[in-house]
């Protein structure tokens, strides 16, 4: 993995313009000052045709559990993402990578997917849409599969808007659960490259009839056991 500190100051357009040739910012903890760039020699993603829902997430889905949410808090979810959880005792987002993902959001390019509870945030996601890829940044959960029925809600959306490609950055065995896999960096590239040449479009709020659809047709067409 090739980590190169970036020595000019960190803005919206640097950002826009390091997804879009495939690296990715990140600090050594929420207190260290320095940013570094990061292009890793194996890149996650989650082919969106591949993506698998476990049945007990299913019928957690269906259930109707949790109010999603898109956009309504995303400052409160990038600093739920930032907070040490288990299996993340330091954070990766500093001060500089907040200030400036809020920037993006503020310029229509940062989202969030968010799961409310009785009128508290209890879970969720964030990342970058950029063309008809969306960068996938970091997630979060209070309440017990919180964090992957919003994933479930950004596939919909994805597949609702037209985006191409979903970059997990890294895998992980808890990823790998719904379909991410690894790809060689040149063949990432690739796929980048051609979603940056479509427009994807988020959208926040569908009526829930066309969500419901939406999900229900990804889940009929999940044919992997478990």
């Amino acid at each position: 993995m090739s980590n190169r500190q970036t020595p000019q100051e960190l803005t919206p357009e640097l950002l826009l313009r390091a997804y879009a040739t495939g690296i990715f910012p990140m600090s050594e903890s929420q207190n260290d000052p320095n940013v570094y760039w990061v292009e890793p020699e194996m890149r996650g993603i989650l082919p969106l045709d591949q993506f698998h829902v476990p049945k007990s997430l299913k019928k957690i889905v269906r259930k109707n559990k949790f109010k999603i949410h898109c956009d309504r808090s995303f400052e409160q979810v990038l600093d739920f993402c930032a907070e040490p959880a288990a299996g993340r005792e330091v954070t990766w987002i500093n001060q500089s990578i907040r200030d400036n993902v809020i920037k993006l959001h503020e310029m229509g390019f940062a989202h969030s997917v968010e799961c409310w509870r009785e009128d508290k945030l209890v879970g969720g996601l964030y990342g970058i849409a950029l063309g008809a890829a969306f960068f996938g940044e970091s997630m979060f959960s209070k309440e017990t599969d919180a964090s992957k029925v919003a994933l479930v809600h950004l596939i919909a959306r994805m597949r609702l808007g037209g985006f191409k490609l979903l970059d997990t950055q890294f895998t992980t065995d808890h990823l790998s659960r719904f379909g991410v896999i690894e790809i060689p960096s040149a063949q990432y590239l690739d796929l980048l490259d051609d979603a940056l040449q479509f427009q994807g479009i988020f959208v926040g709020s569908y009526g829930p009839g066309r969500m419901r659809n939406v999900i229900e047709m990804m889940f009929n067409l999940d044919l992997s056991d478990g």
